[in-house]
């Protein structure tokens, strides 16, 4: 996992509330295990019209916010579904962090895991950022993993809370698999020697 200590670019503003995962990455996208390629289907019903074409109206398909890596939302962000897929298709796209009042736990979890930091403000600065991100497109917000805190370049600045386990996670790029790689030596051993003390099962040995 990449690690993350700092994100600095356009915010989109999504201003909905209640985005659910099927809205994030509908349910005939689930059909792939690579975490690559979700990224053009994020927000599909959302971002595309009946023939297929981009809908220039929905916030994502604007030049300014290509590649943007932070998005501002409403609250309970990626509610619905446990589908991993939803983080997925956000870090595909180029989305490092998420901004919200408040997230769906599982996603939470999911974010963790991938790379992407969701960040919980109160939803008055929530507010603050989404007005500023919608009047001026393009405009710059700065999350700061390391401090803890938010910036923009209208002179915005607030911190928000994370879990110290996650947080240093996400510090050095770790995800559960490189943290169980990390007790490899004391594995092997034990599986070494497990041999010797657990007799093999096997069609002359019944299981006790």
């Amino acid at each position: 996992m990449k690690p993350f200590r700092k994100v600095e670019g356009p915010a989109i503003p999504l201003d909905r509330v209640d985005v659910d995962t099927d809205q994030i990455v509908p349910k005939q996208f689930l059909k792939r295990v690579e975490k690559s390629g979700y990224g053009k289907v994020l927000f599909y019903d959302w971002r595309y019209l009946e023939d297929g074409t981009p809908d220039p109206d929905f916030v994502l398909n604007r030049e300014e916010f290509e590649r943007a890596p932070i998005l501002i939302a409403g609250r309970n962000f990626g509610c619905g579904s446990s589908r991993e897929h939803a983080a997925w298709a956000l870090a595909d796209f180029g989305i490092r962090a998420v901004i919200a009042p408040s997230f769906a736990d599982i996603f939470q979890s999911n974010c963790f895991q991938n790379g992407l930091v969701p960040v919980s403000l109160p939803e008055e600065q929530v507010r603050v950022l989404m007005d500023r991100a919608v009047e001026r497109p393009g405009h710059h917000v700065e999350v700061d993993l390391e401090a803890r805190r938010v910036r923009d370049e209208a002179g915005f600045e607030a911190e928000f809370e994370v879990d110290e386990f996650r947080r240093n996670c996400l510090l050095e790029g770790l995800d559960d698999i490189d943290l169980t790689l990390r007790h490899l030596e004391d594995i092997e051993r034990f599986e070494r020697e497990r041999e010797g003390r657990v007799p093999e099962l096997s069609e002359g040995h019944a299981a006790r």
